[in-house]
């Protein structure tokens, strides 16, 4: 199946899946803090290194995929890749807010809308790759009748 225009391809409802998920990575980080801290000061990704890098290559995965809508395999794969990154990211959210008291100062006190950012991409990207699978099942079908 080969695709002439790119304008076509914002037309799949992947690539609709995989722009909110690039979204709710690139975008909504910047404005919903993971937590607050016992001041209520809000604390965003950008204040802690690791939570930029994963936050950035997951980013930055996404919107490979986005671009690589002539190659579904690449597209699947890179979004696997972007899921296992967001199981990391969150599991260094549960981490921290498990083994952090909250009594200290200047440290975990209420979670923020942000922790649950990953959660949400990771259900945009499953329903990305069911819709890749879909659509690859679909040329499979095609090509078998010729």
């Amino acid at each position: 199946m080969s695709y002439r225009n790119p304008i076509i391809m914002l037309q799949r409802i992947q690539t609709v899946y995989m722009t909110l998920a690039l979204i709710v990575l690139g975008v909504l980080p910047f404005v919903f803090p993971l937590w607050y801290n016992a001041k209520q000061e809000e604390i965003y990704f950008m204040f802690i290194p690791s939570y930029t890098i994963l936050f950035g290559v997951c980013t930055a995965l996404t919107l490979v995929s986005i671009m690589n809508y002539k190659n579904r395999q690449r597209q699947f794969v890179c979004n696997r890749l972007t899921m296992i990154l967001n199981v990391i990211l969150l599991g260094l959210f549960v981490y921290r807010t498990l083994t952090v008291s909250g009594e200290a100062s200047e440290i975990v006190s209420e979670k923020g809308i942000g922790m649950f950012l990953p959660i949400v991409s990771i259900v945009l990207l499953v329903l990305a790759n069911k819709a890749i699978k879909k659509d690859e099942d679909l040329v499979k079908s095609v090509d078998r009748l010729r």
